[in-house]
């Protein structure tokens, strides 16, 4: 199997699908896709908790627990590490690791603020030093947050994290074609965008992009889905065509017996 960190040098940008449960992450290794990670958001909502504020932690960690056996990198989202204290996150990331987690997402942000980057660099650091196999993908939130957005405060983030040994940068919120440029120009590291509304993978691709990921896409896509197929069966209308229950149970099934999917 490729590893993780070349699939982030291949000459298309990774395609990353983000899961919030064992069954999707089921249907997405049946797909074929390398590498799956996990949503922070599509885990809290399904813990009945809203996104953010560290609600996340013992889902995700139950969950990558679970995925360990599936042929296929794992690489987690795990808010901003869920602490404050760089040596909690250090000992959260190596219990991931001791599961097969291969990477993880940490935030440079807390409830929705940009953090000081010094502090969220001493994360990074502590992290690689724990565990220096693992894939760090610091998350740059100046645009998400529309804090500091501007492509060159991005870049002055992602520059230290460098420094203190991220191997990747991801900034959602980042979809103009000129600062994607610029921003993947201006950083050594690989570069992480969300799902673009109008540019394809190809052409994300063609501005230095290095990997793409789904984010909570497919989690609000299937909520809508479930939704217009109940409202078909409650109105009469033609009801969607969906995988067999037979051919799902026997994934699982499967899975639970130790087989690849």
């Amino acid at each position: 199997m490729v590893s993780f960190h070349d699939l982030h040098q291949a000459e298309t940008p990774l395609v990353l699908p983000n899961a919030w449960d064992v069954g999707s992450a089921l249907a997405f290794a049946a797909a074929g896709f390398s590498a799956i990670g996990t949503t922070s958001f599509g885990i809290a909502v399904s813990t009945g908790q809203p996104d953010g504020g560290r609600s996340s932690q013992q889902a995700t960690a139950a969950l990558v627990a679970m995925l360990g056996p599936l042929p296929v990198h794992i690489t987690a989202d795990i808010e901003d590490g869920y602490s404050d204290d760089p040596g909690e996150v250090a000992d959260f990331v190596a219990e991931l690791a001791d599961h097969g987690v291969v990477g993880v997402n940490i935030e440079d942000s807390t409830s929705g603020h940009l953090v000081d980057p010094a502090a969220f660099a001493t994360k990074v650091i502590e992290v690689k030093r724990r565990t220096p196999t693992i894939f760090i993908n610091a998350r740059v939130d100046n645009l998400w947050f529309a804090e500091q957005a501007t492509a060159d405060a991005v870049l002055r983030r992602a520059r230290t994290y460098a420094e203190a040994g991220a191997d990747g940068i991801f900034v959602p919120g980042l979809a103009d074609p000129d600062e994607i440029r610029a921003i993947t120009d201006g950083t050594g590291l690989p570069v992480n965008v969300l799902a673009h509304p109008f540019l394809t993978v190809a052409e994300l691709g063609a501005l230095g992009v290095r990997r793409v990921s789904s984010g909570s896409l497919p989690y609000r896509a299937a909520v809508d889905s479930a939704l217009k197929t109940v409202t078909a069966l409650r109105d009469g209308l033609q009801l969607p065509e969906a995988t067999s229950y037979w051919e799902v149970q026997a994934q699982l099934m499967a899975f639970n017996q130790g087989f690849s999917v």
